[in-house]
């Protein structure tokens, strides 16, 4: 079990880059495997979640190379299963984006993982897999992993899906129905949250030339069959969602530092942080591949809706804690299916540090500024959790105890290192 303890009061200073996004390199992995051909990914993330991706795709018979900087993906559109058990670890992103790729190759695909992940919905998926014509199942009957699904191709047809649970499921029918016998529309069937996502499926899919009819009035895609994805090598931007928690770290310890490696402009949902932060009072300036704040204590008190956000919760959260006034985290409802229940986790596990946190339904209070002082904090195995609890350790007094901070290597492995480097009173990791 890996421990870090955080001295706070401390002085962030320089320069760090963000880390490459994980959704993108998730989706430049996923979109290359089908392509018949050779696609490079430069700059990909390497972390848990995305070498699950990887060894999923080489499952199904994609070749990756994998090169200090770059991966040489080389795909075919003709799934060849080296594997029937597809171990997927704790990537919820890398289970619902194979599911329906398994569905077009032939024999019988387990769909499995670790204690977390077994733990995540999928049935949404399933339903609509199966509209599709495909067999498929929770192996316990949950809805939850081990899933089954049986090969021979998806049919083609109409199916429906809830866009309140998880984008992913939308992103994966969408990778998949290309392969299909017949044209695949997808219904979706409730508000469609983090949409931006569902964007940056499009996006790479359009640069493999695959063609998908959006209607977001009427909530439907329709995908033509018999589609065939380009080769294409992309440079992998740097992600907004990590980027998140060093920015926050400059706002709520007076500090002044640059993330590099942020495009100005961007798709990525998560890009909200930059003016969370303004409204909240921070000093920032976007140029275009970095931005630069300057914290400001106390902070303003903020309402933050997250419905298409919910990545940014945890972060804004303990921005809160040191805002004047009560701010109020909205439509939060997403974040009890993640790696953790993450309100219950924020509110416990900053409250341990003399937070003021209130769960309220799906809603997230918190009233500030506290004075937060050092604690010992449990994770509950969920890097979001360590990275936003780490950033309110540096702004509190004391030490604070991370267990299971190893977690972190989920999306972030330099996250600790990256702390240091500004100045972080970090030991460990």
């Amino acid at each position: 079990m890996t421990k870090v303890t955080i001295r706070g009061a401390s002085s962030l200073r320089g320069l760090v880059e963000a880390p490459s996004s994980k959704a993108y390199t998730h989706r430049a992995v996923i979109a290359a495997s089908l392509a018949d051909g050779e696609s490079r990914i430069k700059r990909p993330l390497v972390c848990d979640d995305t070498e699950a991706t990887v060894n999923a795709v080489r499952a199904y018979g994609t070749k990756v190379e994998e090169e200090e900087a770059e991966w040489i993906v080389s795909g075919t559109s003709s799934l060849e299963m080296t594997k029937d058990v597809i171990d997927c670890g704790e990537s919820a992103a890398t289970m619902r984006f194979v599911t329906p790729i398994t569905a077009n190759r032939s024999g019988v695909t387990k769909l499995t993982g670790g204690e977390s992940l077994r733990k995540r919905p999928m049935e949404p998926l399933l339903v609509a897999l199966r509209q599709l014509g495909v067999v498929c199942y929770s192996l316990d009957g949950s809805g939850r992993p081990p899933l089954m699904v049986h090969g021979g191709g998806i049919r083609g047809g109409v199916a429906s899906i809830p866009g309140d649970i998880s984008s992913q499921f939308i992103s994966g029918l969408l990778f998949a129905s290309p392969l299909a016998k017949a044209d695949v529309e997808i219904r979706v069937s409730s508000t469609l949250e983090s949409r931006s996502y569902v964007e940056m499926t499009l996006e790479v899919l359009r640069d493999h030339r695959v063609t998908v009819r959006w209607s977001p009035d009427a909530g439907k895609f329709l995908i033509p069959n018999n589609q065939c994805l380009a080769p294409y090598s992309r440079t992998i931007p740097g992600d907004y969602s990590s980027a998140a928690f060093l920015l926050a770290a400059a706002a709520v310890t007076s500090s002044k530092i640059t993330v590099a490696n942020l495009e100005k402009r961007t798709i990525q949902g998560d890009s909200a942080i930059v003016e969370i932060l303004k409204e909240m009072g921070a000093d920032l300036k976007v140029r275009d591949e970095c931005v630069e704040v300057e914290g400001a204590r106390p902070l303003e008190a903020v309402q933050i809706d997250a419905r298409d956000i919910p990545d940014l919760a945890p972060v804004c959260a303990v921005l809160a804690c040191y805002a004047k006034g009560r701010t109020v985290i909205r439509n939060a409802k997403r974040l009890r299916i993640k790696e953790s229940d993450r309100i219950e986790s924020l509110a416990t596990e900053l409250n341990r540090m003399a937070a003021k946190i209130t769960a309220v339904e799906n809603d997230i209070v918190v009233d500030g500024p506290r004075k937060l002082r050092g604690a010992t904090v449990d994770p509950h195995g969920d890097h979001r959790i360590a990275m936003a609890c780490s950033v309110a350790a540096l702004g509190a007094d004391g030490e604070t105890e991370i267990y299971n901070a190893g977690c972190v290597s989920k999306s972030y492995p330099r996250f600790f290192e990256d702390l240091r480097s500004l100045g972080g009173d970090v030991i460990g990791r």
